[in-house]
């Protein structure tokens, strides 16, 4: 009785352990590919002024531009931020709300602003975890040297070059979130210097309907 008792807990957790790892198979298998039509996720992180944000204070209030990117600092990522920056006049004329997302800090964050003067927020998203819920593939993290506006080295109070260091490095993609709180468009090949022109036309047709 004791050895049939044995092969059966055995047993048990043979079968237990095979489920358990096809479980958690699945989970990472399993992807997420919001399309257009489909409702927005919820989310909320660190802004670039370290204080807590959240979609549901925007989402079916303002339509709502997401666009995640790389890296601060970096060369295409600072022309998509300077283009959304000139733009942004026009766009929250017509009810528009931008947020920028990368795997970068909310002190990264803050410094990008800063150099950039950019007039939109920035989201913190350092394990990923906002793109995930968008479907946006992430990759390990970095760093990156900043420069200012005129290509000099940002120097730390020691007279260092400052290096910044990111958590994980998401993919380009452009959403816009409409005020149903549904996904309107979706961009997975971004160009950097056409972004916020594209999403501005959009928007403009998007509002003549």
């Amino acid at each position: 009785m004791r050895t049939m008792n044995m092969a059966s807990i055995l047993g048990a957790l043979l079968v237990s352990l095979g489920s358990s790892r096809a479980t958690a198979d699945e989970k990472k298998e399993e992807k997420i590919d919001l399309q257009v039509g489909d409702v927005a996720p919820a989310f909320e992180s660190m802004n670039d002024e370290g204080k807590t944000w959240m979609s549901a204070d925007i989402v079916r209030k303002k339509i709502m531009v997401v666009y995640f990117y790389p890296a601060d600092f970096t060369s295409g990522c600072r022309l998509q931020a300077q283009n959304f920056r000139d733009s942004m006049n026009k766009l929250a004329d017509k009810d528009v709300v931008v947020v920028g997302i990368s795997g970068d800090s909310a002190m990264n964050h803050e410094l990008f602003k800063k150099v950039e003067k950019l007039n939109f927020t920035l989201l913190a998203d350092e394990e990923g975890e906002i793109a995930k819920k968008f479907g946006v593939p992430v990759g390990k993290g970095g760093e990156v040297r900043p420069r200012d506006a005129m290509g000099k080295p940002l120097l730390d109070p020691d007279g260092k070059p400052v290096v910044l260091k990111r958590g994980v490095t998401a993919a380009r993609w452009t959403f816009i979130i409409g005020k149903d709180g549904k996904i309107v468009y979706k961009n997975t090949k971004v160009v950097p210097a056409n972004d916020a022109k594209q999403v501005a036309e959009f928007i403009d047709q998007l509002q003549k309907k």
